[in-house]
């Protein structure tokens, strides 16, 4: 029979120190925003350019770039954790050596996302690009336009993306229509796209690149569509068509507001910079002050899981 001490004993129970962290940021300004942690973490600088700093690296803090290749600097580094300060990964599984795991910025660029959506959205309908493209030019009229308020706005995606944008279309008085790759109760599956299409006006593309997804928005899809809809892309370039889109908004058929493209960035005097119903912005969907402090925030999670013995968040892919 096990002993058991007197009632009035204490019993000390020992803890485990915690593991000692070894991390690589790429700049300082998120080192900044870190604030204190605990003594045991150990930070070194590294954005990716040049050789890893130490071959044994618990938590690399990949650099805000464009593209994958940066990955490749990871082969022969032993590590625990690979955190990108990105959302999507699509191209990452082809570029991050084996024997690591790679988490994306789930939390982190979804709200800022949704906010460009919108604003994409409200300057096309509401004329913003007519009255700048006016201003020193000519007086500018008033002039009608198609309002944002009882649209049948069609979401193509349904992850955080989507879900904050369409947190942010609930005050506009709007008719949504949610799509996600496969169909559930209030969701309509991409397969049921023919069908939806003609009766939206707007549609808001915030799927993942996938090989389902690429070049999703096609002729078909725009031709699909009702004369005069818009089409505002914050996902993937590669979701849609580019000359599917010129071919439609050199008709001036149908409007497009697009933070992203293909190829990106579109070469200087490409034919959809030219034309005034296309609005284009350069890939800033989460580039706003909201982005470094959630970042930092997951950062200090992921660093108190890993110290914890914990599993760390945000976990896509394991090479």
């Amino acid at each position: 029979m096990p002993v058991r001490p007197p009632r009035d004993e204490v019993v000390k129970v020992e803890r485990p120190e915690p593991t000692r962290l070894r991390v690589t940021l790429p700049g300082v300004e998120l080192a900044g925003a870190l604030g204190d942690l605990p003594g045991k973490v150990e930070l070194l600088r590294w954005d990716m350019a040049d050789p890893a700093p130490h071959h044994d690296i618990d938590l690399v803090v990949a650099p805000y770039l464009p593209g994958n290749a940066h990955l490749r600097r990871l082969d022969g580094v032993r590590t625990r954790l690979v955190q990108a300060q990105y959302l999507g990964y699509d191209g990452v599984a082809e570029a991050l050596p084996p024997g690591h795991v790679y988490a994306n910025a789930r939390g982190v660029h979804e709200t800022s996302t949704a906010e460009l959506a919108l604003a994409l959205l409200l300057a096309a309908q509401r004329g913003i690009p007519d009255f700048v493209r006016a201003a020193g030019v000519r007086r500018s009229e008033p002039a009608w336009y198609p309002s944002l308020a009882d649209r049948r706005v069609l979401v193509l995606g349904q992850g955080g993306v989507g879900r904050a944008i369409e947190a942010r279309l609930a005050p506009f008085e709007v008719d949504v229509v949610r799509v996600a790759r496969t169909a559930r109760e209030g969701v309509h599956g991409i397969a049921e796209l023919p069908r939806l299409l003609p009766s939206c006006e707007v549609v808001i593309v915030g799927v993942p690149l996938t090989a389902e997804t690429e070049q999703l928005v096609d002729a078909g899809f725009l031709a699909a569509l009702p004369d005069g809809a818009i089409i505002v892309n914050v996902a993937r370039g590669r979701v849609a068509d580019t000359a599917a889109i010129a071919g439609e908004a050199r008709t001036g058929r149908l409007r497009f507001a697009l933070d992203v493209t293909d190829p990106e960035p579109l070469p200087v005097g490409h034919e959809l910079f030219r034309l005034p119903n296309v609005l284009i912005s350069p890939h800033a969907g989460g580039m706003s002050s909201a982005m470094l402090p959630r970042v930092a925030r997951l950062v200090r999670r992921q660093i108190e899981l890993l110290m914890t013995g914990g599993e760390p968040v945000n976990v896509v892919l394991r090479s």
